[in-house]
């Protein structure tokens, strides 16, 4: 039904990620719910490339890539690594409008702001103006996690509430109010009640449960996402191995795509010289996987960083899962999701102050003691949270775009 309302109404999605690229992958996944909800969809990247960006056939145009160098985004370098200036703000602003004048799109859908990416509002606030201004205006709908990091400055709240207003028809909220409501961390929600739409959490499902001699199966999997942050983690799960009570498994430890490749080498060094003798193939380290949520799908455990997206695959997985929230910056919007579903019994969460090896071994008997994720509750994996947001998001989209007469 949706699909035939569509009738190929198109959507510029804008994705802006600065360090990880969890907003790349959420984003992904949202693209391909709308391609396959019979929208037309130009994803809009403004970061670095991600390998293994599955879009299903989606048009991608990437917008010259602009990346954070330190953990309070303050600093952003060009792909050259060199400071970016006016001119190359001019540049990238014209080039997003000239997208955004080709395509003209049905629905402008953009990633976070103005809950974030506020660096970007030299090039989104031209884009926001023209749209507006446009004799066929498009709907112009915010795509946001559930939980906000708190702005540095008070006022950028009510910055914030003043864009919504100003241009946004519609605040998809990816996230389960019986979780979280956004309004724990945005408190002027109430006044923008009207656009709010909670779309339950974008969850990959392309995994697949397989048995011995499936991707990962049996393994201990450990990542930190698929940026450049994480090395501690990772450092401290491959020591935590031979004193734990999985030492006998094979552990997979997934590097992030933008990690250096010396410091992609010192891991794999450490790694031979961790796994010692016996073991089923002892500690494999690789670059981040395409296939993660398969890999999370056979996993005995899961040892990772508490980004949303790893932390709602294996509530989908069923898998145990031992969560080291980041918490540099300004961050903490991981650590607040970990501890709401701590206490819902299906994760068990090291804080980042307290890693170590032992701390991990330790968590690891914790977590074998308890039931995975799947049985925790009774019901699912899911810890009684909606994660349909994909295919929630594509079908509102849809109706919106559906309802334009041109």
């Amino acid at each position: 039904m949706i699909e035939a309302r569509t009738g190929g109404k198109r959507v510029l999605f804008y994705v802006q990620h600065l360090l990880g690229i969890g907003h790349q992958r959420r984003g992904a996944t949202l693209t391909r719910a709308m391609q396959a909800a019979g929208l037309s969809v130009t994803y809009v990247s403004g970061g670095h490339g991600i390998p293994n960006l599955d879009l299903s056939g989606a048009e991608l145009v990437q917008l010259p890539p602009v990346r954070a160098v330190d953990l309070y985004f303050k600093k952003l370098v060009d792909d050259n690594d060199q400071p970016i200036d006016d001119a190359w703000r001019e540049r990238r602003r014209d080039a997003l409008l000239a997208a955004w004048r080709r395509i003209q799109p049905h629905v402008i859908m953009l990633e976070l702001y103005p809950f974030g990416r506020r660096q970007m509002r030299f090039e989104l606030l031209p884009l926001l103006d023209a749209a507006l201004a446009s004799p066929r205006r498009p709907v112009i709908v915010s795509s946001v996690r559930d939980i906000l990091v708190a702005p540095p400055k008070p006022e950028r709240l009510v910055e914030m509430l003043e864009r919504v207003q100003h241009y946004f028809d519609h605040v998809l909220v990816h996230g389960d109010p019986d979780l979280i409501p956004f309004d724990t961390t945005f408190p002027h929600a109430a006044q923008i009640a009207g656009k709010l739409h909670y779309t339950g959490y974008v969850v990959d499902r392309t995994g697949r449960r397989g048995g011995p001699g499936s991707p990962g199966w049996d393994e201990v999997l450990v990542s930190a996402g698929g940026g450049a942050v994480g090395d501690a983690l990772l450092r401290a799960a491959i020591q935590a191995r031979a004193d734990s009570a999985l030492a006998d498994r094979r552990w997979r430890v997934l590097v992030g795509v933008k990690v250096p490749e010396d410091d992609f080498q010192a891991l794999t060094e450490l790694a031979v010289a961790e796994s010692g003798p016996g073991g089923r193939g002892g500690i494999v380290v690789e670059r981040a996987r395409g296939d993660f949520p398969t890999l999370l799908m056979n996993c005995a455990l899961s040892i990772s960083q508490g980004g949303y997206n790893t932390l709602m695959e294996c509530m989908h997985a069923g898998c145990r899962s031992i969560v080291i929230p980041y918490a540099g910056g300004l961050e903490t919007e991981q650590t607040l999701r970990a501890e709401l579903l701590a206490r819902r019994g299906v994760i068990t969460v090291i804080d980042e102050t307290d890693l170590s090896p032992a701390a991990i071994s330790a968590a690891i008997g914790r977590a074998l003691a308890g039931a995975p994720a799947a049985e925790a509750r009774g019901r699912g994996a899911t810890a009684d949270v909606r994660t349909d947001g994909a295919a929630d998001g594509a079908r509102r989209i849809a109706a919106w775009a559906g309802d334009l007469d041109w």
